[in-house]
C-alpha cells in the first residue's frame, strides 16, 4: 500500500479505547491486509509521531437479523499503536 492514508481507515473510539489514551495508546481501524509495518510508517507520516509498538486484532463480523433475514457485518481489523513519552495525536483530544 503506498497511500499512508489508506492504511488508516479511521480512528476507532470506544469507552476502553478512550481509556486507553491515557496510556499513549490510540486505535485505528485498519484493512485486513495491512500488516504492522505499514501501519507504524502510516501514523508515523500522518501525525509525525514516534511509535513504540504496534498490536493488531482481527476482529470478526457478527451475525445479524432483520426479521427473517440473516446477514453478516464485516470482518475488520483494529491496530493498537503506542507512541513514546511526550507524544500526542491531536486529533484524539477532546474525544
Amino acid at each position: 500500500m503506498a497511500n499512508p492514508r489508506d492504511v488508516l481507515l479511521r480512528p476507532y473510539i470506544t469507552e476502553k479505547t478512550t481509556a486507553l489514551m491515557a496510556e499513549n495508546k490510540y486505535t485505528f481501524v485498519v484493512p485486513l491486509t495491512a500488516n504492522k509495518i505499514e501501519i507504524r510508517q502510516a501514523v508515523e507520516q500522518i501525525f509525525k509521531v514516534k511509535v513504540l509498538d504496534v498490536n493488531t486484532i482481527r476482529v470478526m463480523g457478527k451475525t445479524k437479523r432483520m426479521g427473517k433475514n440473516l446477514g453478516k457485518r464485516s470482518d475488520f481489523k483494529k491496530a493498537i499503536v503506542k507512541l513514546a513519552p511526550g507524544e500526542r495525536i491531536e486529533f484524539f483530544e477532546g474525544v
